[in-house]
């Protein structure tokens, strides 16, 4: 890649970021753009710019994108009731496609030949970030440092630091031991004790949720009112999706929600333990589910709950600017068109329990379903018919002698 003569680099100011920047400059020789993304990590971002000044940088990039971060990817994702592998609510993952669209978008207006990040060649972020730039600007190089050079240890870093003089802060507290990834929807735990899968999670890991034992004795109870799939209002307050995301964070920490402790599968083939806090996203996939009980058709609700697994694989493996993708999420997008109404929750040590569920467009018929007297609303002699005309198959099976058991 020796044309190359800018590169815009996805930058947080920290270690690593701070390396790359230099060994970029130093490396290909070429000018470097800093883009810093405020995805509702909880850390303030504007520090990056000096950082970034200091090091040279002449454009420096800091982007507010909470309110799209969850409006256009973590809302669309929980219209779908998105999980991977039965457990993980993808936090990580359903932020790294803006990212990408935004290291394009920049690229693209400052005549950048090129873009780069910090993920390590041994995880998912790597796939996920370039499948993402490929989709948007086939013709985009990719830099990926932790793919290049020899500096594979925190020890190499600070002395390529130390050695080049780069700004590192040092708060004179102990370093958290794990990986860390922090966004409006999650923060996500790996490395450390974890890499022992038979040692329990360290209780003081975790930020944003009480433990469910600490949690208050006394429920929490919540409404949550739904207009096509998505949230809109808090207790009848209406609020923007991001706003609706961090209540509902500190809602369920406040009640020890959204605490996960699994190993996955990661894309590149090894598996890897993680510990996440999902509070917000534990909440509103519960609700999305009973919202949708009462107002998705029978068959629908089950398609969707088949397609699923293959929506999640694709998110979870960077596929997100996929066509396959966006094909899936027209179909669930249309799902939702009678997906409204209200859920009500008690929040209580860690459980999310729906304790009601209303809406205008509701499929649920009391007449029809009551153990009561219906009036005549539903033919209870009608089964007969159905339920022999469903047994005809296993019936003739069985004449034939081919029984199961």
């Amino acid at each position: 890649m020796a044309d190359v003569k800018k590169v815009v680099l996805a930058y947080s100011g920290g270690l690593d970021t701070s390396v790359i920047l230099k060994w970029l400059q130093d490396t290909y020789n070429c000018e470097v753009v800093t883009f810093t993304a405020d995805l509702g990590q909880g850390e303030e971002v504007e520090p990056a710019r000096a950082k970034a000044q200091a090091m040279g940088v002449k454009e420096v990039y800091i982007d507010d994108l909470r309110e799209e971060f969850v409006r256009d990817f973590v809302f669309p994702m929980f219209r779908a009731n998105t999980v991977y592998e039965g457990e993980y609510l993808l936090g990580t993952s359903i932020a790294r496609p803006l990212i990408a669209k935004r290291l394009i978008e920049i690229a693209n207006e400052t005549g950048a030949d090129a873009i780069s990040h910090g993920a390590t060649g041994k995880g998912n972020d790597q796939v996920r970030f370039e499948l993402g730039a490929y989709a948007l600007k086939p013709g985009v190089k990719v830099i990926a440092p932790w793919r290049e050079w020899d500096l594979l240890s925190r020890e190499k870093l600070m002395d390529y630091a130390e050695k080049h003089a780069i700004p590192i802060e040092r708060h004179g507290k102990k370093k958290s031991p794990y990986s860390m990834d922090a966004n409006l929807l999650h923060i996500s735990y790996e490395g450390g004790v974890l890499e022992d899968t038979w040692t329990e999670h360290e209780e003081d890991m975790w930020r944003w949720t009480v433990s469910p034992e600490a949690a208050p004795n006394v429920p929490t109870y919540l409404e949550l009112t739904y207009r096509n799939g998505d949230i809109v209002a808090i207790d009848g307050v209406e609020k923007s999706p991001a706003t609706v995301l961090a209540e509902l964070n500190r809602i369920g920490g406040e009640n020890g929600i959204g605490r996960l402790d699994i190993v996955e599968n990661r894309y590149v083939g090894m598996k890897s333990r993680g510990c996440y806090e999902t509070p917000g996203g534990t909440i509103m996939l519960k609700a999305h589910r009973a919202i949708e009980s009462i107002t998705l058709d029978r068959e629908v609700a089950h398609l969707k709950d088949e397609l699923m697994p293959r929506y999640a694989s694709l998110i979870y493996t960077g596929y997100w600017w996929s066509p396959e993708r966006l094909m899936l999420q027209q179909m669930i997008d249309a799902s939702q068109a009678h997906v409204n109404g209200v859920v009500r929750l008690k929040l209580y040590k860690g459980n999310v329990i729906v304790v009601g569920r209303k809406s205008d467009d509701s499929l649920f018929d009391a007449n029809i379903a009551t153990f009561e007297e219906d009036g005549g609303a539903y033919n209870q002699a009608d089964a007969a018919g159905f339920i022999k005309l469903n047994a005809l198959r296993m019936r003739i099976a069985a004449n034939k002698g081919r029984n199961l058991g």
